[in-house]
């Protein structure tokens, strides 16, 4: 996926910050809610110049994968967020759906491990997102 006008999509204030970071951590709470597991939240700043956080889970079957990360889009109007685009392969083994400043990407176990998005961020830090 690429983005021709990155300079639109990061969060420019603090407060942009805060709103992706919100929106970021309610995406996690939601795709755990909906049963997905391993869900991690990184935040890019300083790392990417085209989104601030990155919220990375694992589905546990394509129509399970596909509810989950549309419950994600259908949240994002309520945080200030649109999807800019969603994308899946051809194996419906991957979906990413980008908003602008947050990217989240729901994978299978096997695909999720190919492509090991924690360690190509592996300096980036984690978001504490779970509840208390």
């Amino acid at each position: 996926m690429t983005n021709t006008d990155s300079s639109s999509t990061k969060s420019n204030t603090p407060q942009q910050r805060e709103s992706a970071r919100a929106f970021a951590i309610a995406a996690a709470r939601s795709l755990t809610d909906s049963q997905c597991t391993e869900t991690v939240v990184l935040d890019l700043k300083g790392k990417s110049p085209v989104a601030d956080f990155l919220v990375i889970t694992t589905g546990t079957s394509d129509r399970q994968m596909k509810s989950s990360a549309d419950d994600v889009v259908e949240l994002a109007p309520n945080t200030g967020h649109e999807l800019v685009r969603q994308a899946a392969d051809n194996r419906n083994t991957w979906i990413v759906s980008d908003f602008g400043d947050v990217v989240v990407h729901v994978f299978e176990p096997n695909t999720r491990a190919f492509y090991d998005l924690e360690l190509l961020w592996g300096d980036a830090s984690r978001v504490d997102w779970q509840r208390d």
